[in-house]
């Protein structure tokens, strides 16, 4: 299988320490790292992705809004920068070890950070970025 993320996620699951917007979304959240960790390719998605899921049944879910998909316009122009290569929908990618370790320093640099610009999540990512990534999830290599 392929994991579908949005060009904003590439960022978000550098910092992920295991905390989300409910139980529901934090669990999904966490089997989708693991499949990152496990090796699992990556295909870039145009809107809601693997990650955005469990929050798609909700009324009004944020994953829609222009606010999301601007995040995602920084995002992907940030990434494609960073990493000479186009982050668009249909691109596929796969974060292996020396490409998490330049994406989580130009992270901690905030050279790729223009999606985080408002976003709620941003003081607890810059604790961890400023921590060297010590709680996160995914780790920079496989074990």
């Amino acid at each position: 299988m392929t994991i579908r993320l949005r060009p904003h996620h590439l960022l978000c699951v550098l910092a992920y320490v295991g905390k989300g917007y409910s139980a529901r979304f934090t669990a999904n959240y966490d089997l989708v790292v693991q499949r990152i960790a496990e090796g699992e390719d990556i295909v870039i998605v145009g809107g809601p992705d693997d990650i955005c899921a469990p929050l798609l049944g909700d009324a009004e879910p944020h994953c829609w809004r222009e606010s999301v998909i601007e995040r995602d316009r920084a995002a992907a122009r940030d990434l494609s920068t960073l990493l000479g290569t186009p982050i668009d929908a249909g691109v596929s990618l796969s974060l292996e070890s020396g490409r998490l370790k330049r994406m989580r320093a130009a992270f901690a640099e905030r050279s790729i950070r223009g999606a985080c610009a408002g976003c709620e999540w941003q003081e607890m990512c810059n604790a961890i970025a400023a921590s060297g990534f010590v709680d996160v999830v995914l780790p920079t290599s496989r074990e």
